[in-house]
């Protein structure tokens, strides 16, 4: 049966594939291929985690005390029968055999298909088991987690024919759909989650909860995949290995497409991949805008394996490094000092001389972690962790990780031009204890003779209305700065940004954004000191010229939205943006800002709304 669901589009593309309906415990798991010569030793290695897991239940049983109630022995008894059943153990060892993965995802992907059944059951007793299936595979996925494959993890030939053809807002080519295609669809994936779409074979995914700045949705952008989110009840709606068209351009999914609807959006595909073919040109022009004025085109990253994009799409350097990424994913360590050195010294090499803007960990809110290592208490059992301790606030709690990853960042300099960004500032104090650290990082540096550059420029993330009223102070005493637009939209609004019940009501365009934006550039201009804006508005085309008439002249955004952004720049005029900007920056009704809209949008000749 084929259907439409809507949601909201979050990167752009289009993809046509095959519904992969994923958990959170199928999320966290590795997905290769295995080569042919290699699969019946992976058949091997599921039945031996299988063998492990009963020995542990045996073990378990026979260890009971004799008081112990007769039902703990029936639960384990229950354990083991699911264990041993051929739904489980021959079918997964069928999806290794058939789709040629790794034992971990043919695992979960049973997991899934299992709890299917379950959910089609009316008996209450029988909906109850569903939980006793999950528990057990999760302990056989524990117990391959801890165990080595048989080879290493490859790359998905899907994958590697999708990026010869090119994906998503990369470059979709006649080939790229005939490609098998996953298309994961799931509740919700949180940014740790989203990791796995750096090294794993996805070419677009679909979630229930999430906005348009949600970090979800930012990850999506970053990679390139056409993604949608709030497209409320997919995951119950589609099914496993539905055929599916998901229309990042317009936040549709269609499911099952007949023949001429599927046949329309290839083309569509097509003439996408031209585009961006002719889009690609652009990459090592200078960018200016029409008058002559020069643009600085920075690029975002969340890992090393980020910045060959960057460069690719023509950066000028590395705006912002989010190095709270090498912080997930990390339940029993920490990255000690010599990792993240290694990791920061990578990107610094690879960017051969161009600059390094480095942010400490910016840990909580949507970004939250456990671990045992972590003094403090756990960030996501804040009731509203958005406004809990996060950003600069979790690292000053934290002097020794926060000291590790400052000394590591400080010898990194020594390679290369590197800038160190604080997040999350929003007061006098905070700027003092901050500085403080980094004198005290410096001296231990200098102490154990390590090199660092002495000069590094510090600089503080603009992401609250305290830090924008407070601009002075942070003019005084910091190198640079740069506006973090999705916080200081949502503090600004007091909305939050990845509730669906108020994610609608997040407007860019809102006259105190506006102001708050427009005050902030204006006072930095005045005292000299250098700002970018780092935020999803500075990788939408729809507000380039925005921003480029608020005076900007720094943008930092993900890499794929570099040439977007830098076509617009290309045809803008600072001089025709003048008279419009006022205009705006005087609205406050809602038709009358549409009105300043569409002046400016005739200003440059692009098409420029609210979304």
């Amino acid at each position: 049966m084929s259907f439409t669901l809507h949601g909201i589009p979050v990167s752009k593309g289009i993809v046509i594939g095959q519904a992969c309906l994923m958990s959170p415990a199928s999320l966290d798991v590795d997905h290769y291929v295995i080569e042919p010569e290699h699969i019946e030793a992976e058949v091997d290695r599921f039945f031996a985690a299988q063998r492990t897991v009963q020995q542990e239940l045996d073990t378990l049983r026979a260890e009971l005390p004799e008081d112990m109630p007769a039902e703990i022995d029936a639960f384990l008894n229950v354990h083991s029968l699911i264990l041993r059943d051929s739904l489980l153990t021959g079918a997964t060892a069928e999806r290794i055999r058939s789709q040629r993965v790794n034992a971990e995802w043919a695992l979960a992907q049973q997991l899934e298909h299992l709890l299917s059944y379950f959910d089609e059951v009316e008996d209450e007793y029988l909906r109850e088991r569903k939980a006793d299936v999950q528990h057990v595979i999760e302990r056989v996925l524990r117990v391959l987690a801890g165990t080595s494959a048989v080879i290493a993890p490859m790359m998905n030939k899907s994958l590697v024919a999708a990026v010869d053809a090119g994906m998503g807002e990369q470059g979709p080519s006649a080939a790229s759909y005939e490609s098998e295609r996953m298309i994961v669809v799931a509740h919700d994936i949180s940014p740790a989650g989203m990791l796995h779409f750096k090294t794993q074979a996805f070419g677009g995914f679909i979630t229930e909860y999430g906005g348009r700045t949600s970090h979800t949705a930012i990850a999506a952008r970053s990679l390139g995949i056409p993604a949608i989110v709030g497209a409320h009840q997919a995951s119950t709606l589609i099914r496993e290995n539905d055929i599916l068209i998901v229309d990042g351009e317009e936040g549709v999914v269609i499911v099952n497409p007949d023949p001429r609807i599927l046949e329309a959006y290839r083309t569509r595909q097509n003439e996408k991949a031209r585009a961006h073919q002719t889009l690609q040109r652009l990459a090592f022009a200078p960018a200016h805008t029409e008058d002559g004025t020069p643009i600085a085109l920075y690029a975002n990253i969340e890992l090393p394996e980020d910045v060959p994009l960057a460069l690719q799409r023509g950066a000028v350097g590395i705006g912002l490094f989010r190095t709270e990424f090498l912080f997930m994913n990390r339940r029993h360590t920490l990255p000690d000092e010599e990792e993240q050195l290694d990791v920061y010294r990578r990107v610094v090499h690879i960017m051969q001389g161009r600059p390094v803007t480095i942010r400490t960990a910016d840990i909580g809110a949507d970004k939250a972690f456990e671990s045992a290592m972590v003094e403090s208490e756990t960030l996501s059992g804040a009731e509203n962790p958005a406004l809990g301790l996060r950003g600069i606030r979790w690292s000053l709690t934290e002097p020794g990780i926060f000291l590790t990853q400052l000394r590591a960042i400080l010898r990194a300099s020594a390679d290369g031009p590197v800038k160190l960004l604080f997040p999350m500032l929003g007061s006098a104090r905070e700027i003092t204890q901050t500085l403080e650290r980094v004198e005290q990082a410096k001296q231990q540096c200098a102490d154990a003779g390590l090199p660092y550059d002495p000069k590094i420029k510090l600089g503080a993330m603009i992401e609250t209305p305290a830090a924008a009223l407070a601009l002075p102070v942070f003019l005084d005493r910091l190198d640079f700065l740069s506006i973090g637009t999705n916080d200081l939209i949502q503090y600004t609004l007091a909305i939050d940004r990845t509730d669906n019940a108020v994610a609608h009501l997040y407007d860019p365009l809102n006259p105190s954004v506006l102001h708050l934006i427009s005050h902030i550039l204006r006072q930095a201009k005045q005292a000299g000191v250098p700002i970018s804006v780092c935020g999803e508005m500075a990788g939408d085309p729809v507000y380039t010229r925005l921003l480029l008439g608020m005076g900007l002249t720094e943008f930092s955004m993900e890499s794929s939205q570099l040439l977007h952004v830098k076509q617009e720049i290309l045809s803008a005029s600072l001089g025709a943006l003048k008279a419009p900007m006022r205009a705006l920056l005087g609205a406050y009704e809602e038709e009358d800002i549409q009105g300043a809209l569409s002046i400016l949008a005739l200003a440059g000749n692009i098409e420029l709304g609210r979304r």
